[in-house]
């Protein structure tokens, strides 16, 4: 998994909420998802103001991408921040779903 701050934790996964998180500062970064008809849907991205512009919405984004490619699903971002992120990524174009 790519990390964009390296002094940050590592992303967690629970797959039976729908979320990835990421705890830091005592603060939960979160991304939320639904599985639907195959694809993997991204329904919110949050990060507190606290925690804000540090990367993690990004690493948040980049777990979960990595976690469709592993799985060999499409993703749909309907999350402004996702759909935002994939567009200036085109590393992740071929898991649009």
């Amino acid at each position: 998994m790519t990390r964009t701050d390296p002094a940050l934790p590592a992303v967690a996964h629970d797959p039976a909420a729908h979320r990835f998180s990421l705890a830091v500062d005592g603060h939960q970064a979160v991304l939320d998802y639904l599985p639907r008809d195959g694809a993997m849907v991204i329904t919110h991205t949050g990060v507190p103001e606290a925690i804000g512009g540090r990367g993690i919405a990004a690493q948040l984004t980049r777990a979960a991408l990595a976690h469709a490619r592993q799985a060999g699903i499409k993703v749909v971002p309907e999350c402004s921040y996702a759909a935002a992120f994939m567009q200036r990524h085109g590393e992740y174009a071929d898991l649009l779903g």
